[in-house]
């Protein structure tokens, strides 16, 4: 059943859970994430970022509308973090139901403006627009999906503004969390305050970037104040590849249709643990 954001996400605000946005990079990481979703019966959104779509490449995307159009849940294809306009173009001709305006670091006005083209076009062809307010941290410089030094919180007056100058779909906002794997000794805080706030003044669905390796106790919180998309990268990558590495110890493995079952099997349970976390399990019901 494939959907755009928009569409996806108006039945979790209404229904009190949130989706996970599970970073694909690769066929085999895709197939492990349906696998889950359709096991739970669980509306799930493919975010693919532009670096892991040069990778793959728009005939993948292909691949994965045609699974998600024939997939008894839920699926939105969305586009992450993107800034060139040209790029959000192209991802709407390959087929993504769904992307992701990065102007996070521009000026306010220009974020607006910016914004508003990428609207202008991908809702002309039913597609949702995600956009950012506020700066996202970053654990790790070599991180494709960006981040800064220094997280600069929402200001819930300028979503209330940006919102309603904009009309876009989805809003990722900063309360607090950074891209990747928080390194030892660092302790991430959201500021669920700010998200209360923010909440309060606006009335489509809100986004969190930054979702792995937090404290279970405060994404759980977040997600009951009014987080509806949950963005999650590194940690059912780690899975995956912490898997595949204990695999391959075994020398004699060299078929991927033997190796890759058993990364896929781990990267699954650290999925099913997210969208428990989310109360996303179950929830394709509410979409018949």
């Amino acid at each position: 059943m494939l959907m755009n954001m928009k569409e996806i996400l108006t039945v979790a605000k209404k229904n009190g859970f949130a989706i996970p946005a599970f970073n694909i990079s690769d066929y085999a990481m895709f197939l492990g994430i349906m696998e889950v979703c359709e096991e739970t019966n669980s509306p799930v959104i493919l975010e693919i970022h532009p670096d892991e779509l040069k990778f793959i490449g728009n005939e993948m995307v292909l691949a994965i509308r045609e699974k998600a159009i024939h997939s008894k849940v839920p699926v939105c294809i969305h586009l992450d973090h993107c800034s060139d306009f040209s790029v959000i173009v192209r991802a709407i001709c390959a087929g993504f139901t769904s992307v992701m305006f990065d102007g996070a670091e521009l000026p306010f006005e220009e974020n607006i403006s910016g914004t508003k083209k990428v609207i202008e076009i991908a809702h002309a062809a039913g597609v949702s627009v995600e956009a950012e307010l506020g700066t996202i941290g970053s654990t790790d410089p070599a991180d494709f999906e960006g981040g800064t030094a220094q997280i600069i919180y929402t200001d819930p007056k300028d979503a209330e503004t940006f919102v309603a100058e904009t009309g876009v779909d989805t809003l990722a906002v900063a309360i607090g969390t950074c891209h990747g794997l928080y390194p030892a000794g660092m302790k991430p805080e959201l500021k669920l305050d700010i998200l209360k706030a923010i909440e309060e003044r606006v009335s489509i669905p809100l986004v969190l970037h930054g979702g792995s390796n937090n404290p279970d106790e405060e994404i759980g919180k977040a997600v009951e104040i009014g987080i509806q998309k949950i963005n999650i990268s590194s940690d059912i990558k780690v899975a995956y590849f912490q898997k595949m590495r204990e695999v391959l110890k075994d020398e004699s493995l060299r078929e991927p249709n033997v190796i890759e079952p058993l990364c896929m099997e781990a990267m699954k349970a650290c999925a099913k643990n997210k969208l428990a976390l989310f109360r996303t399990l179950g929830q394709g019901d509410k979409y018949c």
